[in-house]
């Protein structure tokens, strides 16, 4: 891994992951697993059918613990039994359109959630690294045609990305009243929209389109010409453990870190699906609604924190992202073992195959 900047041994480290069962904590376990780290988690069930937790077989693999993170008395338990090294803060109600269905739930997850993990971890007494993933919709979107920095300002028209701007607020109120001078080391991680293999959502590009290609259906997109900045999930996952090695190793760590793909590999929805049908050929249909909920047209996000703080760059590009993407779920629906398609794919990205 000293290729890619991951220098840290993770084998016996003791690793908390709330959201474990998610896509993202999914795929976090099994990479930490592959490094012999022990891993702990804390999260509802699957909430989809298939789930790549399931997939992955990791409730035999790890320790696994299901809960509500809205549950301050257990989030306290689980972090004082499991005496972490390192956690990592995923838990959260994760989609635009579901904020808006239920905006009570959101707040409470993204926002209280997050607060019960940020007072149990500050009763440590041990040094910890806690890494709190947010989104890139954090920042107030004025649709500039610039990408927003860190030093910007934070907002959210939708209840989703308003939740997870307060949920910035939360993290650095608490850093500074709380954990300036104790063994917690804390940030957050603000990573673009995320694709790869396993994410079974509603209302997701990739999983809608695996879906749609294994019926032998087009595609309805609601809004095909949205700008996002698009990245496989390794990439950011590479950035987080990157974030906790530094700040295990006593580093100084940006209070927060925006996680994105170069420039040059931005590109509209119907972009991501053309390069898709490539690999698993395929209709879409323009299914745009006016009358829909918002949701922004442009974001993007500057990563060059990230590549000077932390040596931190996406190794693979929007063409390396889809292929991989959607071989994974072609390779599903033909009959592959899941765990050998995410084990050769992390093994290609250590590698620094595209």
């Amino acid at each position: 891994m000293a290729g890619l900047g991951m220098s840290m041994d993770w084998s016996d480290r003791r690793v908390l992951i709330t959201g474990h069962t998610g896509f993202k904590g999914s795929w976090l376990s099994h990479w930490l697993l592959r490094r012999e780290a022990e891993v702990f988690g804390l999260s509802l069930a699957p909430g989809t059918t298939p789930a790549l937790f399931d997939q992955l077989e990791l409730a035999d693999r790890l320790d696994h613990r299901i809960g509500d993170i809205r549950t301050p008395g257990l989030v306290a338990e689980r972090v004082a039994e499991v005496q972490p090294d390192a956690i990592f803060h995923l838990a959260a109600q994760p989609l635009v359109l579901r904020s808006y269905a239920d905006p009570i739930e959101t707040w409470g997850s993204n926002v209280m959630g997050t607060l019960h993990v940020l007072d149990a971890a500050r009763r440590l007494t041990r040094p910890c690294a806690l890494v709190v993933i947010t989104t890139d919709k954090v920042y107030e979107n004025r649709e500039w045609p610039h990408a927003y920095r860190e030093p910007d300002r934070l907002g959210g028209h939708d209840p989703y990305s308003a939740s997870k701007a307060a949920t910035e607020l939360v993290v650095a109120s608490h850093a500074r009243a709380f954990l300036k001078d104790g063994p917690v080391r804390l940030a957050t991680a603000r990573a673009g929209n995320v694709i790869g293999g396993g994410d079974w959502a509603e209302n997701r590009i990739l999983p809608d389109l695996a879906r749609a290609l294994a019926a032998g259906m087009p595609l309805a997109l609601r809004n095909p010409a949205a700008i996002r900045p698009w990245q496989h999930v390794l990439d950011p996952l590479f950035g987080y453990m990157a974030m906790a090695e530094r700040m295990l190793a006593g580093r100084v760590v940006p209070e927060a870190v925006n996680f994105g793909p170069e420039p040059a590999d931005l590109a509209p929805v119907r972009r991501l699906v053309e390069i898709a049908l490539e690999h698993w050929p395929g209709t879409w249909q323009d299914a745009s609604d006016p009358e829909a909920p918002r949701e922004a047209g442009r974001l993007t996000l500057s990563i060059e924190l990230a590549r000077a703080t932390l040596g931190w760059a996406p190794r693979w590009g929007l063409k390396d992202a889809v292929a991989h993407s959607i071989a994974w779920y072609r390779g599903v629906h033909e009959g592959e073992d899941p765990v050998a398609l995410t084990d050769a794919q992390i093994t290609a990205f250590e590698a620094g195959a595209g």
